[in-house]
């Protein structure tokens, strides 16, 4: 057992407010006596904060925050000791103090995170480990439980060993990105080094998130464009909808491809030039969208990462909440540490460079909309969380604005002419056959990947992918159609042949 007790009075001036700690949050509980029969009351909280931030457990103040204290707080200490030795298995560390305010006395006791995970409370024929859920101690989910007992033995939940076989896995997109982004050759002596597969050569869970046809079912990606602010705001309540599968490369570039479709740019002249103003900083979306997928907690089944996209504003959902279980109400977001709940995972995403080791995810996002010509303080991203889950909120910049209503029209028109006059293999003729189906924001896609394939007719899909931003499937799917139309062939093989604009 590791704690230790310290009896000291001070002058008031010298102590910490009493009153500022008798605020039930997520850091703090309050009992207003000691209950020497029930045990369980007040254990619980202290198993809450071994297993998840740590805090404190104020003994002599009421439910509404009276200041009552403790008639005989010495020997209520001295009880407090010995129950948390006989019912929390194992024992966490803590520190008992007493504090005063004017006659009245209190004791607290501060528990650290512990680091042996799970903390069970033990008593009245029962063996429980208790979370967070708001200001309540709730029994541990068995997702919470996993997930505390692999913490508590060193390993994370990417490390272990998968159930599928190595053999059987191809890693063709993560090969692809990692060349294109790095400029290395992404060897075989990686899969080890990366993680992705163990010292035996056993696919991790790593290599099975990332591998092209991922096996991990609940590694899924939801997106939806809801028609207005709500999820039910007229006869249509969704104007776009997608499920994605496969590897979290993949995933990633197809969140980043929805919001995009879905969102508009406006903007203002300035000058001889203009200033773009997009609904949603691209690089916070991609931020969001890199957290959401490498701090989820893939344990919880049932429950994927989603986008929901409203009039104004998007919302990223990922399971399970902060890693060190601490609530951000009421917290500097720019000095909370960084903890990764799959290092694994973020060590390749940081490998791939979609983010760096420090993990300053937060302030990239925060200061990506604080950059922006729109940005005031009632748009700033709001980070919700709890043991559970966590949630994002991006503002659209340009909703309620003067400029909601310009957007898009004229740029892509911009677009579509600057590019057709640059593309001289292509007849206007045979542009326009696009627009019967094509909406301009389409066309003005379908034209840069022309003008790019004019430029350098040896150019592969996963290039153009790379170079405008979407996934491969998008590019494909933009190929045929072009294909399809007559605008464009292949000449020669897919390795080693060349695109033809006829």
């Amino acid at each position: 057992m590791q704690y230790y007790a310290e009896k000291f009075c001070k002058e008031r001036s010298e102590l910490m407010d009493i009153k500022q700690l008798i605020g039930e949050t997520t850091d703090y509980d309050k009992k207003l006596a000691l209950e020497e029969k029930k045990p369980k009351s007040w254990c619980k909280s202290i198993s809450v904060f071994a297993n998840c931030f740590g805090g404190k457990l104020i003994f002599g103040v009421s439910n509404n925050g009276e200041l009552v204290g403790l008639a005989d707080a010495e020997g209520d200490a001295e009880k407090i000791s010995e129950a948390v030795k006989i019912h929390l298995n194992p024992i966490p560390e803590f520190r008992l103090s007493f504090e005063k305010d004017g006659d009245m006395t209190f004791v607290i006791v501060e528990v650290m995170k512990g680091q042996q995970t799970p903390y069970y409370y033990d008593g009245d024929g029962q063996l429980i480990a208790f979370m967070r859920i708001g200001n309540e101690s709730v029994p541990a989910t068995p997702s919470q439980l996993r997930e505390l007992v692999l913490r508590g033995s060193g390993e994370s939940y990417d490390s272990l060993k998968s159930r599928y076989d190595f053999a059987n896995m191809s890693f063709t997109k993560l090969k692809s990105v990692y060349k294109q982004r790095t400029g290395n050759i992404f060897e075989d002596t990686d899969y080890e080094s990366f993680g992705l597969m163990d010292e035996k050569g056993n696919l991790t869970n790593a290599g099975a998130l990332l591998a092209d046809e991922s096996p991990v079912r609940q590694s899924r990606l939801f997106c939806t464009r809801w028609n207005g602010v709500t999820k039910a705001s007229g006869i249509v309540d969704a104007l776009d909808d997608k499920e994605y599968t496969g590897s979290l490369v993949t995933l990633l570039q197809d969140g980043i491809d929805f919001v995009r479709n879905n969102s508009k740019k406006a903007w203002r002249k300035v000058g001889d030039g203009r200033i773009e103003m997009p609904d949603y900083p691209e690089r916070a979306v991609l931020e969001g969208l890199v957290n959401a997928f490498i701090h989820r907690n893939y344990m919880e089944i049932g429950s994927e990462v989603h986008i929901d996209m409203f009039d104004d504003r998007i919302e990223m959902y990922s399971p399970g909440g902060m890693v060190s279980g601490i609530s951000l109400e009421g917290k500097d977001l720019l000095k909370i540490p960084s903890k990764r709940r799959n290092p694994i995972l973020a060590d390749i995403f940081s490998r791939l460079k979609y983010m760096e080791r420090r993990g300053s995810g937060f302030k990239k996002i925060l200061a990506d909309y604080e950059g922006q010509v729109e940005f005031d303080e009632s748009k700033i991203p709001i980070f919700n969380a709890d043991n559970d889950d966590f949630i994002l909120t991006l503002c659209n910049l340009n909703y309620g604005t003067n400029y909601a209503t310009q957007i898009n029209e004229n740029v892509i028109e911009n677009v579509i002419e600057n590019v057709i006059e640059n593309v001289i293999e292509i007849s206007e003729e045979k542009i326009k056959k696009l627009m019967p189906e094509y909406s301009k924001k389409k066309l003005a896609k379908a034209c840069e990947i022309l003008k790019m394939v004019s430029e350098n007719p040896n150019i592969s899909i996963d290039e153009l992918g790379i170079a405008l931003d979407v996934t491969d499937r998008t590019i494909a799917r933009y190929i045929s159609e072009l294909k399809d139309k007559g605008i464009i062939e292949r000449k020669g093989p897919d390795n080693g042949g060349e695109w033809k604009i006829k």
